[in-house]
This record gives structure tokens, C-alpha cells and sequence, in this order.
């Protein structure tokens, strides 16, 4: 992996001291802490591929011909809820 200088502006100064502080508690450079969560980062965003339109393809359940009502009955159990 080469290595090269990069300068960043608009860094949170009492942000970067913490991290900072964190990467030395860990024993790591300050860059290859930078490094390890800038990676973290790139990775989450490309696992993040949920298309919240889906849940508008969930189809009610049924059972005989009555509509089964499992999220209302536990709502009522753990929180006395009731419709």
C-alpha cells in the first residue's frame, strides 16, 4: 500500500482530539486509524443496498377468513395497548 501525505480541512478539532486520543489508547497511528475507519465506512455504505419500497410489497396474513393481528396482540401484551 503506498503511502502519501493528505491534508484535510474542516475537521472538528475536539472530534479529531478524541480520536486521536482513541488511536493512541489502541496503539495505532493516527493514520492507520483514519485508515481502518474510512474502510469501515465504505464498507457499511455498500452493504446498505435495503430498498425501503419493498416493505410496501409485505401482504397482510390470513388465516381462514380471519386477518391475523400478531403485531396489535403483542403491542397489547408488552405495552396494555389496545385499539
Amino acid at each position: 500500500m503506498k503511502k502519501s501525505m493528505h491534508a484535510v480541512r474542516g475537521i472538528d478539532e475536539e472530534v479529531y482530539r478524541k480520536f486521536r486520543q482513541r488511536a493512541l489508547e489502541e496503539r495505532m497511528k493516527v493514520g492507520d486509524a483514519m485508515t481502518l475507519a474510512m474502510k469501515r465506512w465504505v464498507e457499511k455504505e455498500e452493504k446498505s443496498e435495503i430498498n425501503p419500497r419493498n416493505l410496501l410489497k409485505i401482504k397482510p396474513i390470513k388465516v381462514g377468513k380471519k386477518k391475523v393481528r400478531w403485531s396489535e396482540e403483542v403491542d397489547e401484551f408488552l405495552y396494555g395497548w389496545k385499539k
